[in-house]
């Protein structure tokens, strides 16, 4: 049975998932259904964009991004730069306030910068290259720093999992490798913790001591941030069918990732409006794990990357429709000025899965167990392990195809043993174009081993070259830098670039929203 026809019986369904008594004309409540579950509630912790969305919604950032991705003050005031680039002064906005009454003080922000950084690689870059980071007053924060790092203000503006998000310092004391135990942000709107049911909703309510910056337009991350809904009600509903019939039948007033075989149905239905909201698209990756055999050999890898063909992961998610994919996808978000065709020669070729069969056994695979992660309540990432496993079997994989739920499997993708004993091999994910701008925020491409991104990988060579990158005097240094470590990829594979696609997110009496990732400020009711 397919979705369509499941969608006759699944609106009363809906119904019992959205909290009675909200109407956007009566409690002034959006409900919204997120892309996945909100398994992990700590901003600083996981590189899952949903929950990077709730973290924007509960906590601000000292700098702001433009639709341009220029960074602006958001809660700084200013800054001044001295000592040839090598001191920065921050001043904070008068009367900014977290969500328990408190109001912001600089130490929180040192506090907060510092258990970022500690997990984010553009957050540790920046303290690689500070002396001393302090808090003389409390509206003053003091970088001084052993060279100039001009991309400072990006760092801290960063809008990519993991956000700069600034908290209580006595919550910014957790453990950066233990979750936050308290949501206590000085953003537009609160976590009402006490509405959270795990894996079915979470509740947010309009913070009236936010002070949105003053003057000027709401450009991404940047300028005002006023909200017009004085609650925000998450609903989780894994099915995408339930999830359109309750937009169509007016329960739901925002579906964030529409699946895309529901296009079409949602396209004629009455009041509801279809939008790529995120320009540079989404693309997918097939992440090995470095520590473990058989991806612990490079020769596998390269081989395996012949297997790889980019439009059929594509197609699995989106179908015949070519405009709205893009292949062959490389190590940066096409169309955005560090990507190339670079040493992709491998991504454009009809896979001979019988060759890469034989050079496998070749280069050593010895029929070890591959483990398989697949999240199955992410649609397209589950159409895109399905492909990966396929792919795998006709190359002659020992295969173990472990399907579970998002928050489950990433539970599982910190087990760093060997396959018997809990590990993995390789797993299915997706990141939003902005995480594969440049190397600053691609933390895919690095190789920092045992202290970097699930899989391990290291990579003296890429290291070299993402510090060249950040030491870079223009663009075409930058992009000469990115070409190079787009061929060093190639032959090192850190992960398997499965292609760009557009994701379409589907509204009922809302407008104004934000282009890029999903935001709550500045939607209104229609």
């Amino acid at each position: 049975m397919d979705r369509r026809s499941l969608l006759k019986g699944t609106a009363t369904f809906g119904a019992a998932l959205a909290a009675p008594g909200i109407a956007l004309g009566q409690a002034r409540t959006l409900r919204f259904v997120p892309q996945i579950d909100l398994a992990f509630l700590d901003p600083h912790w996981t590189t899952a964009n949903v929950t990077r969305n709730h973290g924007f919604m509960v906590f601000d950032t000292l700098y702001g991004v433009d639709e341009n991705f220029a960074a602006h003050p958001q809660m700084a005031e200013g800054h001044k730069v001295e000592d040839d680039g090598k001191r920065w002064t921050i001043r904070l906005r008068e009367g900014l306030r977290f969500h328990d009454g408190e109001p912001v003080l600089a130490r929180d922000c040192v506090a907060s910068i510092r258990r970022w950084a500690a997990r984010d690689a553009f957050g540790g870059a920046l303290m690689r290259a500070t002396d001393e980071l302090s808090a003389p007053d409390d509206r003053t924060i003091v970088f001084r720093l052993k060279k100039p790092f001009p991309l400072l203000p990006d760092a801290l503006a960063k809008t990519t999992a993991m956000m700069c998000a600034i908290m209580p310092e006595r919550i910014a004391r957790t453990d950066p490798g233990t979750q936050i135990s308290e949501v206590i942000g000085s953003g537009p709107y609160r976590y009402v913790t006490g509405e959270r049911l795990q894996g079915s909703r979470n509740v947010y309510a309009r913070f009236d001591g936010y002070r949105p910056r003053e003057g000027g337009p709401a450009l991404g991350t940047a300028g005002p941030k006023v909200v017009h809904f004085d609650r925000v009600v998450w609903t989780t509903i894994p099915d995408a069918s339930t999830a359109a019939a309750a937009l169509m039948a007016g329960e739901q007033d925002w579906y964030e990732q529409v699946a895309h075989d529901l296009k079409p149905m949602l396209a004629r239905a009455r009041g509801v409006r279809l939008m790529v909201q995120e320009e540079t698209g989404t693309i997918g990756m097939l992440r090995p794990n470095h520590t473990q055999a058989p991806f612990n050999n490079p020769e596998i890898r390269r081989v395996l990357m012949r297997a790889i063909d980019q439009a059929a992961y594509m197609q699995a998610i989106v179908g015949d429709d070519r405009d709205s994919y893009h292949v062959p996808t490389g190590f940066f978000c096409p169309g955005t000025p560090m990507a190339s065709e670079v040493a992709l020669d491998p991504l454009r070729n009809t896979p001979d899965f019988e060759a890469v069969k034989r050079d496998l056994v070749a280069a050593g695979y010895k029929g070890e167990k591959v483990v398989l992660l697949v999240p199955t309540d992410y649609v397209t990432m589950k159409a895109m392990g399905d492909v990966a496993a396929d792919m795998l079997r006709r190359v002659g994989v020992n295969l173990d195809y472990l399907a579970t739920d998002w928050g489950t499997m990433l539970q599982r993708r910190n087990n760093r043993g060997p396959v018997e004993t809990g590990g993995w091999s390789l797993f299915v994910t997706s990141w939003t174009g902005t995480d594969w701008i440049n190397p600053a925020t691609h933390i895919s491409i690095r190789g920092v081993g045992a202290s970097g991104y699930a899989g391990w990988n290291e990579s003296p060579r890429l290291e070299a070259l993402y510090s060249a990158w950040f030491d870079a005097p223009d663009l075409a240094a930058q992009q000469a830098v990115c070409r190079d470590i787009q061929r060093v990829c190639m032959e090192e594979v850190p992960y398997y670039p499965l292609g760009q696609f557009k994701q379409q997110t589907a509204l009922r009496g809302l407008r104004d929203l934000q282009p890029g990732f999903t935001k709550f400020w500045g939607v209104r009711a229609a």
